[in-house]
């Protein structure tokens, strides 16, 4: 049964690395990834510099992109389920320790939207909390470029390409 999924996986992988594809690809993987769903970026980043050491920059920057506008979604997620909650119940008196922690950095705690875990909660919180939209995605965009970055220049550190 599985002999059939190797071949077409292989060359749907191909098929993504391949430079008129692996921006979107990438754009995308890392939109997905800056939602609350359990995803990486990394290995789509890392995969495509591999195959195409010239994108280097034009692959991070997509990284960047895709994960501040997943992070721009998981941001009015939280600024709805806020409203919704409003409009069921009163808001509770006594907030927690992270919502007062995040209401005394604002936007800047969106810096550490690019933690794995936390980070992305972190952005549906400054939506509930209606943190003011476009300097909470400009903190999520400087986090994660820094992590693209950083992780990026890890990998290829330890797994130095050919060319």
């Amino acid at each position: 049964m599985t002999s059939w999924l190797h071949p077409l996986v292989a060359t749907l992988l191909a098929a993504l690395a391949l430079p008129r594809y692996s921006l979107a690809t990438v754009f995308v993987v890392a939109l997905l990834s800056g939602t609350l769903l359990p995803l990486g970026s990394e290995p789509a980043v890392f995969g495509v510099i591999t195959l195409n050491p010239e994108q280097l920059w034009p692959v991070i920057l997509a990284a960047t992109a895709g994960g501040t506008v997943g992070g721009g979604i998981t941001w009015a997620m939280g600024y709805g389920a806020e409203r919704a909650y409003e409009r069921i119940r009163a808001r509770a008196t006594r907030e927690s320790r992270a919502l007062a922690w995040l209401e005394r950095f604002g936007p800047k705690a969106c810096l550490l939207a690019w933690l794995p875990v936390v980070g992305d909660p972190l952005c549906v919180v400054a939506g509930w909390l209606r943190l003011p939209f476009w300097p909470c995605l400009l903190y999520m965009a400087i986090g994660k470029f820094g992590r693209y970055v950083l992780f990026t220049t890890l990998l290829l550190w330890v797994f130095p390409t050919s060319a």
